[in-house]
């Protein structure tokens, strides 16, 4: 069985295709979105569903590992924190 759903790779490859996503994705990357992956992706899961090809299953499991990766790439913005601090209850000095 897939990773995903084939329906999930269609929806993604839709949204991707939309005219909001890619006005979205061209005002902050500078470029239209790359969504050739999503299709592949799909065609790969009706493949491995269909005729349980081995080709198709190894393509859309590289596909998701490296999703993932990409995903765990980048770093958290916030260190989180054990527990408040000390001083919690206090008012912030910029208020005085």
């Amino acid at each position: 069985q897939p990773p995903r759903s084939c329906e999930d790779y269609w929806w993604e490859w839709k949204h991707c295709r939309g005219l909001r996503h890619a006005f979205h994705h061209y005002y902050a990357h500078g470029e239209l979105p790359a969504c050739r992956r999503w299709r592949d992706d799909y065609e790969a899961c009706r493949a491995w569903e269909k005729g349980r090809a081995a080709a198709a299953q190894e393509a859309l499991c590289k596909s998701e590992r490296a999703r993932v990766m990409e995903k765990q790439k980048y770093a958290p913005v916030w260190t989180l924190r054990k527990s408040p601090p000390p001083d919690w209850h206090r008012p912030l000095d910029q208020d005085k």
